[in-house]
């Protein structure tokens, strides 16, 4: 039964709360604190502040958390599934929807007018991430690992898992 309230007690607040983690947040706190009584007040506030300093979505880390300590290994994963699992499921009836109607022109109308949009989305990331690498490292070593990396994906064929871990030793060998 307590898979089942901890399934419960984290689906729920998934289902509900739109706009992803922080806003599940008090109807998760609802759901534990209120509803099953597994933490109080202050310990979930001091999940919350761990999921908080820690990286990643914080819905799944809470999840993980106080699964655990309420029903161990087991109970983790119930709730990390139960957290992802109505997105999951959306998304698996969206692509099946996309998926009937692929040939519709209307479906490839709307991909077509998606692109452009998701290109800009990725586009200012990209400005971000080069403004924010300048400021914190500076022009040569942004050039650098902007050349090196463009010269391993696109010519040399390096998977981008790996040129991402070497960019990551290079920024702790040379730029720590």
């Amino acid at each position: 039964m307590i898979y089942w309230q901890i399934f419960l007690a984290f689906f729920i607040p998934g289902i509900v709360g739109y706009g992803g983690g922080p806003s599940s947040i008090p109807l998760v706190e609802n759901e534990v604190v209120g509803r099953y009584g597994w933490l109080t007040v202050s310990e979930f506030s001091e999940v919350l502040a761990l999921g908080n300093s820690l990286p990643g979505p914080i819905a799944t880390k809470m999840a993980g958390y106080i699964g655990y300590e309420v029903a161990g290994i087991p109970g983790s994963i119930i709730a990390v599934f139960a957290t992802v699992a109505p997105s999951l499921i959306l998304m698996i009836v969206l692509l099946g929807f996309l998926y009937k109607h692929k040939d519709s022109p209307k479906v490839k109308r709307m991909s077509s007018y998606v692109r452009p949009a998701i290109a800009v989305l990725l586009g200012t990331l990209a400005i971000s991430f080069f403004t924010t690498s300048y400021a914190d490292t500076g022009w040569l070593q942004t050039i650098v690992i902007i050349v090196v990396s463009f010269v391993l994906m696109e010519k040399l064929k390096v998977h981008p898992a790996y040129v991402i871990i070497g960019a990551l030793g290079y920024g702790a060998i040379f730029l720590a």
